[in-house]
């Protein structure tokens, strides 16, 4: 029988400017007698919401106000839940498009989607899929099935719509049950289709950690080997640079120009040095590695480095954007030899105000390969950091950075900028088998974080003033652009405050100057970490752009990337068109160019949120591999995000995120409030609220979904406290072992009837297996 749902009826009344009689719109639907009466309930439910007009004499037609914005389509992202329904974001609408199953065409999750708004249901705005504008991706990572002579994919991620069909495979040489990824030939175009595709790689047991990181990068088109034209055209230039080079450029080989960098840094494209003149004022370089005197527009470096976009950094290699032959060497600046350089030169009065700057090509000799803490230890920022020679005979002259660092830090902190305070993950690996041995939350020494912020403000001084030379002069470029907040994004966190009692009026998100003084206000605040991560969702991302549209979160008129073209295309763009300047040479601004700039700052933008993605993803994958030996085991945490399945709540140590889900919350039945800011036992009435804290107790790990999934400890019913029913806990091969206290678990004693924040870590057992300590993310203006 025909279906009867809202979204069939509302279809059948849109058709037809008349209204129609019940008789009719059963016609129309194919339904027999028997079925009038649910008819007439879905009927009801639809005038009752004012989606539908009842009429006299049992006849009905669409409401006008719904029936003239089902004429106006709407494009957003789909979100596909594993039970087959969706939503879509759309930022002119109140709320997310709830989109059924039946509606969704042959969209797959991931897709921007154009919908069409159906009708008005308990579920909010209810729509359907009228097209699909962009598929997210074309590749498909899961497990290889085979039966007989059928052969398919199951996906990994649930919600994508399986299987996928795979046409043309030798199969009798393929295995069952092996990680595979699949490019997608032919996508579905009806709700009950499949997708159909080709096998593009085999890659071994799933679960196996290089198995799985493989399978993230063959899925994103991730090639670690670069072309080997490019490789050719890097290597050719040799080890060393020419004297003839060094033609028409400023020597700087007089200033100590030291790199300073993370300890575990993979290049060195940025050195810095200052003075402070007799009355105060002070002038500093800011030298950059010239990438664009080797990476020549027209040439298969150039194409691999657009195609590639930026480096990306996982826990046991990089992958670099340019040949190892330029990223680590030529256009490393290493310690004494003689490299090429774009250099910032600025001259600054004693409170850091800018009066003059120039930008000019140059050749440059490193002194010394610094380190965050052994420039903190030298500035006596950090006691307990190792002490590096050359940093210590630095340290009058590093102790100019930092004053001229603090200038401009405050400078940039009264102008409006924010300072977000999240913390980041360090991946400990096993440097002989590569298996993940720690996740820790990278601690903050303030005096290491000091040593960072100052080459931070050196940074972002260079960027912003290679930005103003190319808005003044009307050349073309890539900037760096941030937008304000959306207000229809900042109701749950201005939710929250209310919650917490902490004041914060909307048009304040539009002024950086009062964002930044609320951050101010909050930073003592007991749960800044989760006012900081909601408001930080909020925020829209910051994108490449041709048109400079200004740095909301930096309050920054012009801002680009200028500093780190080792790693970033769009700063080797900027270089280019800086390099043409100090030349002379004609700036093409042709339509033809304009077009060409625009793809490569859309194309840049688009790898690094892949880039990004594929980062995360892979640290939640050595995640879960290192929590399958702590099943069973209780931590304390502290909720971060409310989602329709549960609560996410992150332990400290090891730093890792657990998914509770709502049937694991404890005997009483629990619903997420609308707000997303709580859930709420349907019988006790008990709230869980974003940052309370939680007793844990890991129950599983599901490596192909990146996830780990617990249950709370001394869950509270309607009797009151008392601990949640026991679980059987199943144990592998993998997860038996010596028993073993880790740091930040709770012992089941200190568990019961009771919740401690502090004082429940016990000694660290001294590992006997050498580490190698990944930093995992990097700061992204």
């Amino acid at each position: 029988m025909t279906s009867i749902g809202r979204v069939t009826i509302a279809d059948v009344l849109a058709e037809h400017s008349r209204p129609l009689h019940i008789h009719e719109i059963a016609s129309r639907l194919g339904l027999t007698e028997g079925a009038y009466e649910p008819l007439r309930r879905v009927l009801d439910d639809l005038c009752w919401d004012g989606s539908v007009v009842a009429l006299p004499g049992q006849r009905f037609r669409l409401a006008r106000a719904r029936e003239e914005r089902r004429t106006k389509e709407y494009e957003g992202s789909l979100n596909v839940n594993p039970r087959g329904f969706g939503f879509v974001a759309v930022l002119d609408l109140p709320d997310d498009v709830y989109v059924p199953s039946e509606a969704m065409a042959g969209a797959l999750h991931g897709d921007t989607v154009a919908i069409r708004v159906v009708t008005t249901s308990r579920r909010g705005i209810e729509g359907e899929v009228v097209r699909v504008v962009k598929r997210k991706t074309t590749r498909v990572a899961g497990v290889l099935r085979k039966r007989g002579r059928s052969v398919w994919i199951e996906p990994d991620d649930s919600r994508l719509r399986g299987p996928i069909v795979l046409k043309s495979e030798p199969r009798t040489k393929l295995e069952d049950g092996l990680a595979a990824v699949a490019t997608i030939t032919r996508f579905p175009e009806l709700p009950d289709e499949n997708p159909e595709g080709v096998l593009e790689a085999v890659l071994g047991v799933p679960g196996d950690p290089n198995v799985e990181v493989a399978k993230v990068l063959v899925r994103e088109a991730i090639e670690e080997a670069h072309p080997a034209e490019a490789i050719a055209e890097a290597e050719a230039y040799g080890d060393e640079v020419p004297h003839e080079a060094l033609a028409g450029r400023e020597d700087l080989t007089h200033l100590p120009l030291p790199t300073i960098d993370p300890e575990d840094a993979r290049d060195h494209d940025d050195a810095v040095w200052a003075v402070r003149n007799e009355d105060g004022s002070y002038r500093t370089w800011i030298a950059i590695a010239d990438v664009s005197h080797y990476v020549r527009p027209g040439t298969a470096l150039d194409e691999s480095a657009m195609t590639r976009g930026n480096s990306i950094y996982l826990p046991d290699r990089a992958i670099p954007m340019l040949p190892r032959a330029l990223s680590s060497n030529l256009c490393s600046l290493l310690p004494n030899v003689t490299r090429l350089c774009l250099c910032v030169e600025v001259d600054l009065d004693p409170t850091g105000t800018v009066t003059h700057a120039r930008i000019f090509e140059g050749f440059m000799r490193s002194r010394a390969a610094l380190t965050y803490p052994s420039v903190a230890r030298a500035l006596g920022l950090a006691k307990h950091a190792v002490a590096n020679p050359d940093a210590e005979a630095m340290r009058e002259d590093l102790a100019v950075l930092w004053e001229l660092s603090r200038l401009l830090r405050a400078r940039r902190m009264r102008r409006g900028a924010l300072d977000f305070d999240l913390p980041e993950a360090k991946v400990v690996l096993d440097v002989e088998t590569g298996a993940p041995l720690d996740v820790e939350k990278r601690a903050h020494d303030p005096g290491v974080k000091k040593a960072y912020e100052l080459i931070e403000e050196l940074m972002l001084l260079a960027n912003e003033t290679v930005a103003r030379e190319l808005v003044t002069r009307n050349v073309p470029g890539i900037f760096r652009v941030h937008a304000p907040p959306n207000p229809e994004r900042l109701e749950r966190f201005i939710t929250m405050c209310e919650t917490l009692d902490v004041g914060f009026e909307l048009e304040d998100a539009s002024d950086p100057k009062k964002l930044s003084t609320f951050l101010k206000r909050i930073a003592s605040h007991p749960q800044k970490q989760v006012l900081h991560s909601l408001l930080l969702r909020a925020m829209k991302q910051a994108v490449y752009d041709v048109n400079n549209g200004g740095h909301f979160g930096l309050a920054s008129t012009a801002y680009l990337h200028f500093t780190s073209p080792i790693r970033r295309y769009p700063d080797l763009v900027v270089h280019r068109m800086m390099r043409a300047l100090l030349q002379r040479e004609r700036i093409d601004t042709s339509p033809e160019a304009e077009e060409k700039l625009r793809l490569a700052a859309s194309t840049a933008s688009d790898c690094e949120r892949r880039g990004m993605d594929i980062e995360r993803e892979v640290v939640d994958l050595y995640r879960a591999l290192f929590m399958r030996s702590h099943i069973g085991e209780i931590y304390e945490g502290t909720v971060t995000a409310v989602v329709g399945t549960g609560l996410f709540v992150a332990i400290d140590n090891p730093f890792v995120d657990v998914l509770v889900r709502l049937d694991a919350l404890g005997p009483d039945g629990y619903e997420v409030d609308e707000t997303g800011l709580y859930v709420t036992g349907t019988r006790s009435g008990e709230q869980i609220k974003l940052g309370d804290t939680m007793l844990v107790q890991i129950e599983d790990v599901a490596v192909l979904r990146r996830s780990i999934y617990g249950r709370r400890v001394n869950a509270v019913d309607e009797e009151g406290v008392s601990e949640a029913r026991p679980r059987k806990i199943r144990r592998t091969a993998s997860t038996n072992g010596p028993e073993k206290r880790a740091r930040g678990k709770v012992t089941k004693a200190e568990a019961k009837g009771r919740l401690t924040r502090g004082g429940t870590n016990g000694p660290k057992k001294a590992k006997t297996k050498t580490k190698k300590v990944v930093k995992t993310k990097k700061t992204r203006h």
